[in-house]
């Protein structure tokens, strides 16, 4: 979202410069008018930030390294949208955004919604003022939501350095793979609420280690031949924020897993 916002803000003020001898920085004053002319109720932070809270949220509050996720329309104090997103929102992180954003994010609770009136300083300090209608849908926490299905499905989990989580069914008798080792495997890949985004066929799918998502990559060699088990694999060691369809971003993946051969 921050690049995406930064390109158009370089074409928008270009196409102001081109066409007019000078560009005037928008100021604290211009969010002040936009204030008055819209009735809002805002509250100012120590920073300049500028913030109206339409909607109080019931559920977490995110902090500097939160992962979220939000939906949110940006504008510029003459109207014009410059992004959105549809209502199922986009995943980031707090530390990635510019600090208007970041700030005010974490002002609010999940299910909370609002508008930011950010100055360019905590924009991007080009003299263009953003105003940032959000909601904050969901504080991503993969540890918290992995260790409630551990705990509601009574499963007796390992956790590994990376935050991986496994548990081992069956104990196979037969090699360990590596990290570069090619596998055949029978899987069910599913998401925490059950739903089912893949499987492979009762004779298994081979693939090399070295080839897949990292919580596969760590996670298959964790088990012998013969080995049965569930490896939970939180969003950055599979497909991260940004997801791939039909996986959205921030998800955490779980995988019954069945390893048959080490090739």
């Amino acid at each position: 979202m921050k690049q995406y916002i930064y390109l158009f803000l370089i074409v928008f003020l270009s196409s102001c410069s081109s066409d007019e001898p000078t560009f005037t920085p928008e100021t604290e004053a211009d969010i002040l008018k936009f204030i008055k002319d819209n009735n809002f109720d805002a509250v100012k932070t120590e920073s300049g930030l500028y913030y109206v809270i339409t909607k109080e949220g019931t559920g977490e509050q995110p902090n500097s390294n939160s992962e979220v996720t939000i939906s949110y329309r940006g504008s510029f104090l003459n109207g014009t949208t410059f992004s959105q997103t549809d209502v199922s929102g986009v995943a980031t992180k707090l530390n990635t955004l510019v600090k208007g954003l970041s700030e005010g994010l974490q002002l609010f609770k999940e299910g909370g919604e609002g508008i930011f009136l950010i100055p360019s300083e905590l924009g991007f300090d080009d003299g263009v003022v953003l105003i940032i209608e959000v909601k904050l849908i969901d504080v991503i926490d993969n540890e918290a939501d992995i260790l409630t299905y551990i705990n509601d499905n009574n499963l007796n989990a390992k956790r590994t350095d990376s935050g991986l989580y496994y548990v081992i069914n069956k104990e196979g008798t037969g090699q360990k793979p590596t990290s570069n080792s090619s596998v055949t495997v029978v899987y069910k890949g599913y998401f925490l609420d059950g739903t089912v985004f893949d499987a492979s066929n009762t004779n298994g799918t081979t693939f090399r280690l070295d080839q897949v998502i990292s919580g596969w990559t760590e996670g298959i060699p964790l088990f012998n031949e013969g080995g049965e088990g569930i490896l939970l694999i939180p969003n950055n060691l599979a497909y991260g924020l940004q997801g791939t369809p039909p996986i959205p971003g921030g998800a955490v993946l779980v995988f019954d897993i069945e390893l048959i051969s080490v090739n």
